[in-house]
């Protein structure tokens, strides 16, 4: 039923969460998965940075990188195909470009509540997911309700 899943992440436990539930249907479907993290630094990508990042966006990437693989580490633990991406652009249309690259069968993502009537059941990214995106789209659980 499932070939492709997209996982899209970054970094929170909400998207921690949804991975481990996009993790148990590829294991059941022999699917691959694709773990996605969107760069997406805004006005703020070449404003420079002490340390080590040169700008913003170094920083954000770098980030996005680390997300990414901890989560493709955790699903080659549980042996599962995967697939791993670092896009540039805002993150609800990152998500359903990389999706659509994909031949995606299903976005699995987690949400929480980020302010407004609607916004308290479904996040402002998996809102514009499940708007405008042409795949299937699984909002998981998380431990917390």
């Amino acid at each position: 039923m499932y070939d492709d899943i997209v996982v899209p992440t970054d970094g929170s436990d909400y998207a921690d969460s949804a991975a481990e539930t996009a993790f148990d249907l590829a294991d059941h479907h022999d699917a691959t998965v694709h773990v996605v993290c969107a760069v997406d630094p805004g006005p703020l990508g070449k404003l420079r940075l002490p340390g080590d990042a040169a700008s913003a966006e170094a920083a954000i990437e770098a980030k996005a990188n680390q997300s990414v693989d901890r989560l493709e580490d955790r699903a080659t633990e549980r042996g599962l195909a995967v697939e791993t991406a670092t896009p540039s652009g805002p993150p609800g249309e990152t998500i359903l470009e990389y999706a659509e690259e994909a031949e995606a069968d299903l976005v699995v993502m987690g949400t929480r509540g980020q302010g407004g009537v609607h916004r308290m059941a479904v996040g402002s990214v998996a809102d514009y997911v499940i708007r405008f995106g042409d795949v299937q789209v699984l909002i998981a659980e998380t431990d917390d309700g």
